[in-house]
């Protein structure tokens, strides 16, 4: 299974659609908030199943603002993480995930990509594909596949601005 997890596209989607074609095919997308609008348009040119929540962003959105699903045998919490100190720390968002009993959370809002096992939490920041924050400011995403085994396998890409 492969999973594309993209964040903070903030209504200009053109690297979505360009990361979308280049990674073809995926299982599922996620989109971990501040989609602005695009709700539709990211839905319907994914082509496969579609986990999106609203971000801070998000003013008139009808997404909730946090959900739960599974993704193989692992069971994802999905926030934009704004309201859990994300631009600090990952400290209380894992603590929160830790109390809700998953197995990754999966969080956007600081435009910063991570993958941290740690705290026996998997906490997933795909960054921004529209407004990079980290050094060398490229946008990202995270592709999350699962091996025969089950096991999920993370991997932050970057792609080069036109």
């Amino acid at each position: 299974m492969k999973v594309l997890i993209v964040s903070d596209t903030h209504r200009y989607n053109e690297n979505y659609l360009r990361v979308l074609e280049k990674v073809a095919p995926v299982d599922m997308v996620v989109h971990c908030g501040d989609i602005e609008g695009s709700e539709y348009l990211i839905a319907q040119s994914a082509a496969c199943p579609v986990q999106m929540v609203q971000g801070n962003n998000d003013f008139f959105s009808d997404l909730p603002r946090e959900k739960e699903f599974y993704i193989g045998k692992y069971k994802v919490w999905l926030t934009h993480g704004h309201t859990y100190g994300v631009m600090v720390s990952d400290r209380y968002i894992k603590m929160e995930a830790i109390e809700r009993n998953v197995d990754i959370v999966m969080y956007g809002h600081s435009h910063r990509p991570v993958v941290d096992f740690g705290d026996g939490i998997i906490a997933i920041n795909p960054g921004s594909l529209t407004y990079p924050r980290q050094e060398g400011k490229k946008p990202s995403f995270i592709i999350m596949e699962l091996d025969k085994k089950g096991e999920a396998h993370f991997t932050i890409n970057y792609i080069e601005r036109e």
